[in-house]
């Protein structure tokens, strides 16, 4: 399989458009440089994604992954395990949660396991609304990454994949440089996969 040419960024971006690669140098170590280019494509992504959210749907993309998580649970999350999975705070879904009642997109109900725990789901109205936005929202990644073949996006994928695992692994294993004063017990800083 032929190799496509180097693509020079400098190029074919403006000093405004490349951001964060740009204090990239080429002196610089490859690392740095592949995570100044993961940083810069994840956050260039996520911009256009919320600008679009809030232009067509007058939404957020908080709130969007909220009731992304909640159409995966029909039977509804208990807060708790919502705010897990979302890598937040229990008040940032609180204030979420309040919201989306108040929208009526959500709905909360006691826990019947458990009466301390709420649990929230999605309304139909709320399940309606949230799958125009997935809908929206696949079709912009597509025309987001049309600039790559699929043989590229699958290996991308699979390379990312591998990453993940890998980074996964070296919190679990990896001593925490937060607690590194002797005596102190060491945390668990591990994060949910999404």
């Amino acid at each position: 399989m032929e190799k496509p040419p180097k693509l020079k960024l400098a190029d074919a971006l403006d000093e405004n458009s490349i951001g964060r690669e740009a204090r990239a140098q080429s002196t610089d170590h490859g690392v740095v440089k592949l995570w100044l280019r993961l940083l810069s494509c994840s956050t260039q992504i996520e911009q256009e994604i919320r600008s679009r959210l809030r232009k067509r749907f007058e939404t957020t993309l908080p709130r969007f992954d909220y009731l992304a998580q909640l159409e995966r649970y029909p039977e509804g999350l208990r807060m708790s395990a919502l705010s897990r999975y979302l890598m937040v705070t229990g008040g940032n879904v609180t204030g979420l949660t309040d919201q989306l009642v108040a929208d009526g997109w959500v709905e909360r109900a006691s826990d019947s396991f458990d009466r301390r725990s709420m649990i929230v789901k999605l309304t139909v109205a709320g399940r309606k609304q949230f799958l125009l936005m997935a809908e929206a929202h696949e079709a912009w990644l597509v025309e987001m990454l049309d600039g790559l073949g699929i043989d590229q996006r699958d290996a991308l994928h699979e390379l990312l994949g591998q990453f993940r695992v890998h980074l996964s692994r070296k919190e679990i294993d990896a001593p925490s440089e937060r607690s590194s004063s002797p005596g102190k017990p060491r945390r668990n800083n591990r994060k949910e996969i999404r």
